[in-house]
């Protein structure tokens, strides 16, 4: 089996994380926590979150539809029926993805394994009347949310990889 159809998985893949974030998002929108409270917001930030704040019920409801759309192009990258869709297109969106993911979990946007290491370790400390606060989302981020973006980011570069590999489409 050649090399790209083997990796026919990260399309798989990133379709189930898209699904996945996508449901949480939508439980949230819909008044669930579903980890919310495990968000690695600023404190300000957080308490809206919290609160349902409106603005924040919007975005759940925004990032809902985006994994919908997410769990398409996704599938878009494996399946018989993508090939309507330009495969240059597939392809700068499963790349920009990934690279963007991949750069969230490893701590280029100021959340990641390296911010939550620096935090956990007191290199980077938090204001003092959160720093409790800031050292459990740390935990949370590093054991959960940056491995979470890093394996759907991973996939989506799979995605492209495999696609730009594929002979015409």
């Amino acid at each position: 089996m050649p090399s790209a159809d083997r990796a026919r998985w990260g399309g798989y893949g990133a379709a189930v994380c898209a699904a996945a974030y996508g449901s949480m998002k939508l439980a949230q929108a819909l008044g669930a926590n579903a980890l919310a409270d495990k968000d690695p917001l600023p404190p300000h930030l957080r308490e809206r979150l919290l609160a349902r704040d409106p603005f924040f019920v919007a975005g759940h409801w925004v990032l809902a539809g985006a994994a919908v759309v997410g769990v398409i192009v996704a599938l878009a990258t494996v399946r018989p029926w993508g090939a309507v869709v330009p495969r240059r297109l597939l392809l700068v969106i499963a790349w920009t993805l990934g690279t963007f993911m991949v750069v969230r979990s490893i701590g280029g946007v100021g959340f990641g394994f390296v911010g939550d290491a620096l935090v956990l370790t007191g290199v980077r400390r938090p204001p003092a009347e959160h720093a409790d606060l800031a050292r459990t989302l740390a935990w949370w981020d590093l054991l959960l949310w940056s491995p979470f973006f890093l394996v759907w980011g991973l996939c989506w570069a799979a995605a492209g990889w495999r696609l730009g590999r594929l002979p015409g489409r």
